[in-house]
């Protein structure tokens, strides 16, 4: 049973994974980046910066980047799998994943602690390139490349482009032809893995849209028109089987399986593939039920197992590369929000206490669109009063606009209270819309005494900006893009197609 709240509350029952909190003022540190922290007033700060000052400064809703936090994380990740991998005889790279959050500051950051960016669209190629990033070091995926997308790449020389169809086969080679260069490829091969994770996340079972099935032949098909066009450098195979995964044995089977395929391509094709790349995905703790593990741990496992499976198929040692996003940036940005009201509701099984905040789903759907779990606290003062377990809801015309679910916050939160929600770097951001007409807000980069914006907030100017009225003459004219883009510069040119 529930411990019973004194005061205003006969709550729901929490679920069983949260803990009933000693103080429900403490931060758990592992849910947080590493330079936050409270006063002991319970203020919480991020490298000595007060959320008040920074409420008051910039407003809320407010995605607040820990910039030295980011920089360790993707540190610590190049030299753990560098290590790992330099273990058993070969080299690993680490690409990171841009969906995850991506903007020039961030691409640029990641970079010069030695990661490549892994890109899926146009605006994202844009964004390595404008932070000019070493092109190759960049790659593009995407199961819909446009010409665009792919003339992008090829005429800025990225270092690799994923297949994921029959279809780009012919269309990545022809443009490559056309420029008299030879595209350098991958194969993203679906090895037929049941990630645990949620469905929408799950992404090398056979049922989804991305990749060639290993099972069915089409990848090994795939293999032979790659290997038989003289545009196309085939440089080697790769496979993603989802997001938040904590555990390894996943990443094991397909490993196994990619480094058997690749050694049938060399006894079939007479092709040594220079590389595997094994995706990203590595899980998170958004709360105190998740347990992830180390990227250390993860990657001694992982070089353990490409060891195995190149001994058991007598291959060689490919170069492995990894793709991780969400364990760089999710940890290393938290959004801070202002409560406009509290509501207490009847349930059925008791009562809950609802918190709205000035945010929601514009800036954070991941709970609406994955029944994400997160935590959260109470950031502008400590409070005496007991725990209960709240709601954390949005702005939004939605029952299911909900921040956080379920999390311990002191019974007297009230209208003009700062909430933090950690841990939203990863998707937060870069899911974000306009719905309802809400601006998105900015991104705030803390770097110790420093403060800038590097994505600046919307304004409700610029939503009304995109609203043109109707102009019955436009109707009989084709109506042209504001520009072309072959009169851009590389970085700034934007698809237009319609």
């Amino acid at each position: 049973m529930p411990a019973h709240i004194a005061g205003i509350l006969h709550a729901t029952p929490p679920p069983v994974w949260l803990p009933y909190p000693n103080d429900v003022n403490a931060l758990m540190p592992s849910l947080w980046s590493r330079n936050v922290d409270k006063t002991p007033g319970g203020e919480l700060t991020i490298a000595g910066h007060r959320v008040t000052e920074l409420a008051e400064t910039y407003g809320s809703p407010l995605y607040v980047l820990d910039v030295a936090d980011l920089k360790h994380r993707a540190a610590d990740f190049v030299t753990a799998f560098s290590e790992a991998f330099a273990a058993i005889g070969t080299e690993a790279k680490a690409y990171y994943a841009g969906k995850s959050f991506l903007c020039t500051a961030v691409a640029d950051w990641v970079a010069g602690e030695g990661m490549g960016i892994d890109t899926c669209t146009l605006g994202e190629l844009m964004v390595a390139h404008r932070a000019d990033v070493d092109p190759r070091t960049v790659g593009l995926h995407g199961n819909n490349k446009s010409d665009e997308e792919i003339a992008f790449a090829l005429d800025w020389g990225i270092g690799r482009i994923v297949l994921d169809s029959f279809d780009e086969i012919p269309r990545v080679a022809a443009a490559a032809r056309a420029r008299g260069v030879r595209a350098p490829v991958m194969l993203r091969v679906t090895v037929g893995v049941e990630a645990h994770t949620h469905d929408f996340i799950a992404t090398a079972h056979e049922d989804q849209k991305f990749g060639l099935s290993l099972h069915s032949g089409d990848a090994f098909d795939a293999a032979q028109r790659i290997a038989a066009s003289e545009d196309l450098d085939f440089i080697g195979l790769h496979s993603h089987i989802g997001s938040q995964i904590f555990e390894s044995s996943g990443f094991d089977i397909a490993a196994t399986r990619i480094i058997e395929l690749r050694a049938r391509i060399l006894d079939e094709l007479g092709i040594d593939l220079p590389e595997v790349d094994l995706g990203g995905g590595f899980g998170i703790r958004y709360t105190s039920q998740d347990t992830p593990l180390t990227c250390t741990e993860m990657a001694g496992r992982l070089a353990s197992v490409v060891a195995s499976a190149c001994e058991a198929t007598g291959s060689t040692l490919p170069a492995v590369s990894f793709e991780p996003g969400r364990a760089i940036s999710g940890p290393s940005i938290f959004t801070l929000y202002t409560v406009g009201s509290t509501k207490v509701v009847e349930t059925g099984s008791g009562e809950r206490l609802y918190v709205a905040v000035d945010g929601g789903m514009s800036d954070n759907i991941r709970t609406a669109l994955y029944d994400a779990d997160y935590s959260c606290t109470l950031a502008n003062r400590d409070s005496a009063s007991e725990p209960a377990v709240v709601r954390v809801v949005g702005k939004h015309c939605e029952s299911g606009d909900i921040i956080v679910r379920d999390e311990y916050l002191p019974n007297d939160v009230t209208r003009g209270d700062l909430i933090a929600v950690p841990d939203t770097g990863a998707y937060c951001r870069s899911l974000s819309s306009n719905y309802n007409h809400v601006p998105r807000p900015g991104v705030l980069a803390v770097d110790g005494e420093q403060l800038g914006w590097v994505v600046r907030p919307e304004s409700h100017a610029d939503i009304l900006a995109w609203d043109t009225g109707f102009s019955p003459s436009a109707a009989d004219a084709d109506v042209q893009a504001p520009e072309s883009t072959d009169e851009l510069a590389p970085h700034e040119r934007r698809s237009t197609t319609r």
